[in-house]
């Protein structure tokens, strides 16, 4: 990869690797952190990085480097340690958006981050399991119990509307 190659890479991805590294940590200095290490890593890797290729070397690496973030910031509650109370709202709140972000904040790390990358970045399953390193059956696991939480913690739309 040449350096006009980085650069065009660059300006290509940055927007777009910044706003879902955000959308899963919620904390914009370290999303900024990520990103620029991603762009550092692939910057010593360049020789090695196919420019066709780029945007999943990128994705890829700030994936990896985000799990290793969070796994060093928070320690996770196990799923099964939640309250049935946890996964619903009785509030008449009509503000949908409001909670699905709220009930994705409450999904463990690897449901949300392939939730993210299937339904807000538009990954096929193949590509989440490029970006992850998870296999093609986990990603529809993990999509699959994602769904079925944040169905559970909704609840029905009447309760919602």
């Amino acid at each position: 990869m040449t350096e006009e190659a980085y650069n065009h890479c660059v300006e290509l991805h940055a927007d777009n690797l910044y706003r879902f590294i955000l959308k899963n940590i919620k904390d914009e200095d370290k999303a900024s952190d990520i990103v620029q290490d991603a762009y550092e890593k692939m910057w010593r890797y360049k020789d090695g990085v196919d420019p066709d290729k780029a945007k999943s070397y990128l994705f890829t690496t700030a994936y990896h480097v985000l799990v290793d973030t969070v796994k060093k910031d928070q320690k996770q509650v196990p799923f099964e340690l939640h309250t049935p109370t946890d996964y619903y709202t009785d509030s008449q709140y009509s503000d949908l958006n409001e909670i699905l972000h709220r009930a994705i904040e409450q999904l463990p790390a690897d449901q949300k981050m392939v939730l993210m990358l299937r339904d807000y970045e538009g990954y096929s399953y193949e590509e989440i399991e490029k970006i992850t390193g998870l296999t093609e059956s986990q990603v529809k696991v993990y999509i699959y119990r994602a769904r079925v939480f944040l169905k559970k913690y909704i609840g029905k739309m009447e309760v919602v509307l």
